[in-house]
């Protein structure tokens, strides 16, 4: 039993080094590049910091257990929305909502950050479930883009002669493939604890491994604490999210058959929809996330977990 709980803790170590190595990396690249924050944020980190998530999926699925990624990625947009903006709005008085996610944005990308936990709600998540997700992500793409001239913007890169494209892809790759390495062990002890303490995969996805595949973004808020760049957190916890319902059409694709789910997932649909709905409402006032609106969601978060360890 010891062993097991210190291959998990070591397994969560291996993500949040893997992921520092490659966020660090990609951040520099970006920084060198002269790619814009909100570039980074929501594209690069966005994506890289969904790593964690990709990786338990893909080895879920090599496990042939692929309810442990549909709870991951509910279980991920929960915390990224209810605990980690809410202590980012705590740490740092508040946080300013970008241009890019204000007015048809911010509520386009709520939809699609929803939309795991919606498809769902029958008990299944299938094909047609995975179109729909990668075409309404696809079109929030375009959406966001079209504010930013993302796009434009990356077409016109110029990189410095000096960089060092080479010795940062190298630390991408090696990250990357320690996150991939650290996910196999971190399903393959979910399912051990799984059968011992008889708890479906689900549970301890949606409540333990959506905590640790987000610790990157948890080492981020302490960072933007410190250097006061809200702007790119913010940017990376909607990127985030928004990426976590692309991985639900894409991780389904992959499996190649329907996911067929043996929980409910009313609860955190419930707590979902509550939370988002509170988020959107704070977000429309003042175009900010104050201090005590981030209390109050954080309270929504405890809320959530108090009510699954009863249920379950």
């Amino acid at each position: 039993m010891l062993a097991h709980l210190i291959i998990y803790f070591l397994s969560f170590v291996g993500v949040w080094v893997g992921s520092g190595l490659a966020i660090k990396s990609v951040e520099r690249l970006s920084r060198t590049l002269k790619v814009s924050s909100f570039a980074i944020s929501f594209i690069t980190l966005g994506f890289f910091t969904s790593i964690g998530e990709l990786s338990v999926g893909l080895n879920s699925i090599i496990k042939n257990d692929p309810e442990i990624y549909v709870g991951n990625l509910i279980g991920a947009t929960i915390v990224i929305f209810m605990l980690i903006i809410p202590l980012l709005a705590i740490l740092g008085n508040s946080i300013r909502i970008t241009p890019e996610f204000k007015g048809f944005n911010l509520a386009a990308s709520l939809v699609v950050i929803s939309l795991p936990v919606i498809l769902a709600m029958d008990g299944r998540v299938g094909h047609t479930d995975s179109y729909s997700v990668l075409i309404l992500f696809t079109l929030l793409l375009i959406s966001v883009q079209s504010r930013r001239g993302l796009i434009e913007k990356l077409k016109s890169i110029t990189p410095k002669p000096n960089i060092k494209l080479g010795k940062e892809l190298v630390k991408i790759v090696f990250g990357l493939a320690t996150i991939f390495i650290s996910s196999r062990f971190i399903v393959e002890q979910t399912l051990y604890f799984s059968n011992f303490f008889h708890i479906s995969p689900f549970l301890i996805s949606l409540m333990v491994i959506s905590l640790g595949t987000n610790i990157p973004e948890l080492s981020l808020v302490l960072r933007s604490a410190f250097i006061r760049n809200h702007q790119i957190a913010f940017g990376n916890y909607v990127g985030s999210a928004a990426f976590n319902t692309f991985l639900l059409g894409l991780l389904t694709l992959i499996y190649g058959d329907t996911v067929y789910l043996t929980n409910s997932y009313l609860v955190s649909l419930l707590f979902l929809i509550f939370g988002l709905i509170a988020f959107y409402y704070f977000a429309r006032t003042k175009n900010t996330i104050s201090r005590l609106e981030g209390v109050f969601l954080l309270f929504i978060y405890l809320a959530f977990i108090s009510t699954e360890i009863i249920l379950h």
